[in-house]
């Protein structure tokens, strides 16, 4: 018998690696969702949670992607990293549109998918980002 995980934390994860693959294969979302939600063994609940950021993920790629653009405006976008692009646009979209986590557990959240996931300099970009977006200013 499969040991279910729940969770917002493998939900997230999972919702990343969705998203990460979605961008290099252009796959269908659900069916790559679907097939990581099986692998990562969820909850009902984490699973729905994990589809729940990747529908909204896409659904407000345009907006998240101009906000993430104007937050880090020395990376052009289509120049920074995929993982810590998506990272971005998960937590930008809970911040933003979900709101149903408190900021800096968002924040911690994508500190630590960009630990897992990104390049050494990820988890510091990340961070940074996020502060400016929840700060609203200038990092400067």
């Amino acid at each position: 018998m499969r040991q279910l995980h729940g969770g917002r934390h493998p939900a997230r994860r999972l919702a990343l690696q969705t998203l990460f693959e979605i961008d290099f294969n252009r796959g269908d979302p659900k069916e790559t969702w679907t097939r990581g939600a099986f692998r990562a063994g969820l909850t009902e609940e984490a699973s729905a949670f994990a589809w729940s950021l990747v529908e909204g993920v896409l659904e407000h790629r345009a907006e998240l992607d101009a906000e993430i653009a104007a937050l880090a405006a020395e990376f052009p976008l289509d120049q920074m990293a995929k993982i810590d692009r998506n990272i971005l646009r998960i937590a930008l979209y809970e911040l933003r549109v979900s709101g149903d986590a408190p900021a800096g557990v968002v924040i911690d959240e994508a500190v630590e998918l960009a630990k897992l996931f990104g390049s050494e300099a990820s988890p510091k970009f990340v961070n940074g980002v996020l502060a400016t977006a929840v700060g609203g200013g200038s990092k400067r």
